[in-house]
């Protein structure tokens, strides 16, 4: 298995797994997307590839903070193919954020996982996350 940069030919893999975690119809926007993501030196959009297909990614952003010396990275978008979760993939993927994390000097990785998604939280529990009591958003039309 290998890690690398997404690539803007990798669009149709990635508008596939994002449709796994229940994203449909993000064809017509993902090329701009990725390149959006790889033209800011904040971002990090990574695949792992298995015999040069990709079965998995995880999208990083780092974010300054202005009262705290450290700053912190935000995992937005995470899946592994449905085919090869439990093979380690997933744990490859994010131990490479972190890895990136402390590169950059941040003191936490921040997630949101949906309440429905029970196998990912306890994966995320076996990788040393903590649950945050609190996510507010608000919805922008």
């Amino acid at each position: 298995m290998k890690i690398r940069t997404v690539h803007e030919n990798d669009s149709e893999t990635i508008v596939a797994l994002l449709n796994q975690l229940g994203y449909p119809n993000t064809g017509g926007f993902i090329k701009k997307k990725i390149n959006l993501l790889l033209e800011n030196p904040n971002e990090y959009f990574i695949v792992a590839e298995n015999d040069g297909i990709v079965i998995g990614f995880i999208s990083i952003h780092i974010i300054p903070q202005i009262a705290l010396k450290g700053d912190f990275a935000r995992i937005s978008y995470f899946c592994v193919d449905e085919n090869f979760r439990g093979s380690g993939t997933g744990k490859m993927l994010e131990e490479y954020a972190e890895k990136i994390a402390r590169e950059r000097n941040c003191d936490r990785i921040e997630l949101h996982c949906h309440s429905k998604r029970e196998k990912a939280h306890q994966f995320y529990y076996r990788q040393g996350y903590a649950e945050s009591p609190k996510y507010l958003f608000k919805k922008l039309a």
